[in-house]
């Protein structure tokens, strides 16, 4: 009895840690994100075409695809598709998509 309850526990454990690691994403505050939208509207770059890859929040980008730099945001960004997306420049995935 006692190995079985065990076994339920550390499979509770299992998917609460899974839910917990969903949990971490990236929120980017209201502030923040109205700081990144007029940056880019100021500087406007030109759409790429990245067949083959889904624009979908943790999406990792190419190392082909060239980042460019907010001031005062960790941040990095680049069009693709005509919507501006956010990437974190570490892991290259993305997290936000403005439309």
């Amino acid at each position: 009895m006692k190995m079985r309850l065990s076994t339920a526990a550390a499979g509770f454990l299992l998917l609460a840690g899974i839910g917990a690691a969903a949990a971490q994403d990236v929120i980017i505050a209201p502030e923040q994100e109205t700081v990144i939208r007029e940056y880019v509207e100021k500087q406007p770059l030109a759409s790429v075409e990245l067949p083959g890859v889904e624009l979908n929040i943790g999406s990792t980008l190419p190392e082909t695809v060239e980042l460019h730099e907010i001031p005062d945001v960790e941040y990095r960004y680049v069009v693709v598709d005509n919507r501006t997306v956010v990437v974190d420049p570490g892991t290259r995935k993305i997290v936000k998509i403005i439309q």
